[in-house]
């Protein structure tokens, strides 16, 4: 063999080993850093008994998130995610409408989704999932316009479990190393309760029920 073909073998070899990718195989397990936003769907009831008239809305919100992921055969994986995030609850129409931000939360959504992967030998793998969701709501606290109108106020807000639907897609960037792009929906609901001076007790019902879109980088251990 001559030193030139030798060179051009090894050459190849190089560029196939390059090539190789991250795949998606049982035992493995993924690191996922993702910036997410969440953007909820609420759907409110009234602020009862006071005002039933009147409903409110949530914002969105972005943050870091962290997931892992293990395989347990080549298809199929289980992904739990950590993210917090804070939001702010405001009034839309009448007096709460007048008052604007009504309250903010802080809100800690950790899902556990069972994921099936297409293609896990493929640069490119797609894959859904499905699983639980628990949202634990903390440091509730009433912003000053509310106070002003209603006296000193206690918020506590009910923590829920719902399920979470998701799709999403990696893409190899080097063997151990790949882009990810999720998007989840994540049925979560509350109650809140208000205990005003002025006003008494006072609660609404919100149906959140988010859309939580990810994109980050992954790493296979």
């Amino acid at each position: 063999m001559s030193i030139h073909k030798g060179t051009m073998i090894f050459a190849t070899l190089l560029a196939s080993a390059a090539a190789t990718p991250a795949m998606a195989a049982a035992g493995d397990t993924y690191i996922r850093l993702r910036g997410i936003m969440v953007a909820p769907n609420e759907k409110s009831g009234g602020i009862l008994p006071a005002l039933p008239a009147e409903t409110v809305r949530v914002n969105n919100a972005a943050t870091p998130e962290v997931d892992v992921t293990k395989m347990v055969t080549d298809n199929l994986g289980f992904e739990l995610i950590a993210a917090t995030t804070k939001h702010s609850v405001s009034g839309v129409t009448g007096t709460t409408g007048g008052i604007g931000k009504l309250a903010s939360t802080w809100v800690l959504p950790p899902t556990l989704t069972a994921q099936y992967h297409f293609a896990p030998g493929a640069k490119v793998r797609p894959y859904i999932g499905a699983g639980l969701n628990y949202t634990l709501f903390y440091s509730e606290k009433a912003s000053a316009g509310f106070v002003a109108a209603a006296g000193q106020t206690n918020v506590h807000m009910k923590s829920s479990f719902g399920w979470a639907a998701q799709t999403g897609v990696d893409i190899d960037l080097n063997e151990r190393m790949f882009l990810n792009l999720d998007v989840k929906y994540i049925n979560m609901g509350t109650t809140a309760r208000l205990t005003t001076t002025n006003l008494g007790t006072q609660s609404v019902k919100v149906d959140l029920n988010p859309i939580v879109v990810g994109v980050g980088v992954g790493f296979r251990l």
